[in-house]
């Protein structure tokens, strides 16, 4: 009897030692929290990186290539999450899976911060992406196994779940920055690699008290088909070898070659759902909707994440960053729209909530969130022209619309993923809207590609119109979408 008062229960209401919430949530807050931290304190800082002469402490790459780098990174990080969910689901489980994820993302850190040059960062980011891949597809997964299906609490949970992520992501790009800017680019990396560590060591204290379900192995590989899979995964990586040491894969066709398989593998994966004979033609008519909604999502994504590619070199050269005679470091940029999303994602449940039935339809809330986006590239035409003349407010403002537009989108779309998805298909579903994100953030690195910042209109205006080109589409398709949808709402 002991044992069992000692052991937390998933969806045991009576223990409400977290803010009401099972103890072991704190657990998985905090080794998210500290993710994030180090994910977005590290990418902060990783394109002037990049781009920063030798004299500055960069390693002086054109300004082309290190966004192309940025977005490619960013891509693989949603990539990786597939592959993560496929371990966990076939391999180790969910909790193995996140604990070993975490370590890659520490070694990771850690190469960036000693390994010095572009060795370092090829083996950081590597390890970085798929470490954080890892984190990202199993951290949620992890959280629902503590609340029963009838759990009052779960919603609450996943809220403050959703805090951790964003006070990383808000407090990483200010301490990174503030060390970069006063000691140099490897002790901002070397705190990203700090942040890790904490997280990961208090994750693993507390990782006995996660409850068996976390354990375990949902569809569990055969052990006769283990050593075909060691063998393409061992095919895989000597493949890659061979094609960065044959010089097809390069630095400047990273962002390319993350585009080109991030297509591929969502046109594959629909083509594996749709010619199923498992799922019946309600589900098939609604995976058919989720078509022109991935192609939004893959759009929007493509300009969202222009924050770590585009936004870093305007905020570098164009945005005015004196603060009473203080220069502001750069990453601190970074910060603004966590600092938005704790505000205003509360404000947008609520709103979704008190209209029940009357709120907007998921295509019609994709098409205003496109939209934002593509009005948001219209306003930096407003911003005052020369080196250092943008006013913080204005490039606030425009980061206010990336995240009316982000709320409208993100969570909207994660949500589509698991109604459209058919009963065999749940986490091919949620994969699929994962490889909408990955394909966009690799766009944002070719596309940051054609960025010229003393020439920087026809960008704004051109990607802009294309966002919101595709936003007015989705809303003369509304009625179509709706009905392939089939009752969905």
């Amino acid at each position: 009897m002991t044992q069992l008062k000692s052991e937390t229960t998933a969806g045991d209401p009576g223990e409400r030692s977290f803010l009401g919430q099972p103890r072991v949530l704190a657990n998985l807050f905090g080794v998210e929290l500290w993710e994030r931290f180090s994910f977005y304190g590290m990418q902060g800082i990783l394109a002037i990186y990049l781009y920063y002469s030798a004299a500055q402490g960069g390693l002086g790459i054109s300004e082309t290539v290190a966004l192309g780098i940025v977005g490619a990174y960013g891509g693989a990080v949603y990539l990786s999450t597939i592959i993560a969910a496929w371990i966990a689901d076939r391999l180790l489980g969910a909790e193995r899976t996140l604990f070993f994820s975490a370590c890659l993302v520490v070694l990771g850190h850690l190469g960036l911060a000693l390994i010095p040059g572009i060795v370092g960062v090829g083996v950081g980011l590597v390890l970085i992406a798929l470490g954080s891949g890892g984190v990202k597809a199993n951290a949620s997964s992890l959280v629902g196994t503590l609340y029963a299906a009838d759990d009052e609490r779960r919603d609450a949970g996943f809220s403050l779940f959703y805090l951790g992520i964003n006070l990383g992501a808000l407090v990483g790009p200010l301490l990174t920055g503030l060390l970069q800017k006063q000691w140099g680019f490897h002790f901002g990396f070397g705190l990203a690699a700090v942040g890790m560590i904490l997280g990961l060591v208090q994750y693993t204290l507390g990782r006995r008290s996660l409850p068996a379900a976390s354990r375990v192995v949902p569809n569990p590989l055969p052990a006769a088909e283990r050593g075909r899979w060691i063998g393409i995964a061992v095919a895989a990586v000597a493949l890659i070898v061979v094609l960065c040491l044959t010089g097809v894969i390069t630095a400047p066709r990273l962002a390319n070659i993350v585009i080109g398989i991030s297509i591929v593998a969502a046109i594959a994966l629909f083509a594996v759902i749709l010619s199923s004979r498992l799922i019946s033609s309600v589900e098939r008519s609604r995976v058919w909707a989720m078509v022109p909604l991935f192609i939004a999502s893959a759009v929007f994504w493509s300009l969202y994440q222009q924050q770590f590619t585009v936004m870093v070199v305007y905020s570098d050269q164009r945005l005015d960053r004196d603060i009473l005679g203080w220069e502001m470091p750069v990453s601190w940029v970074n910060s603004i729209n966590p600092v938005f999303i704790i505000l205003l994602a509360g404000v947008f449940a609520a709103l979704w909530t008190r209209l029940g039935s009357r709120q907007p339809s998921t295509p019609v809330k994709f098409a205003i969130g496109t939209i934002l986006m593509g009005i948001a590239f219209w306003v930096f035409l407003l911003m005052p022209n020369g080196s250092h003349s943008v006013p913080l407010v204005g490039l606030a403002f425009i980061l206010l619309l990336f995240t009316l537009a982000e709320l409208l989108l993100s969570p909207v779309g994660l949500s589509l993923a698991t109604k459209l998805a058919p009963e065999r298909f749940q986490t091919q579903m949620m994969a699929l809207f994962f490889l909408s994100v990955a394909l966009g953030t690799a766009m944002s690195g070719r596309l940051a590609e054609f960025y010229d910042v003393s020439n920087d209109s026809g960008f704004f205006w051109w990607v802009g119109l294309a966002s919101v080109v595709v936003g007015v589409l989705l809303l003369v398709g509304n009625k179509p979408i709706r009905k392939l949808m089939a009752g969905v709402h």
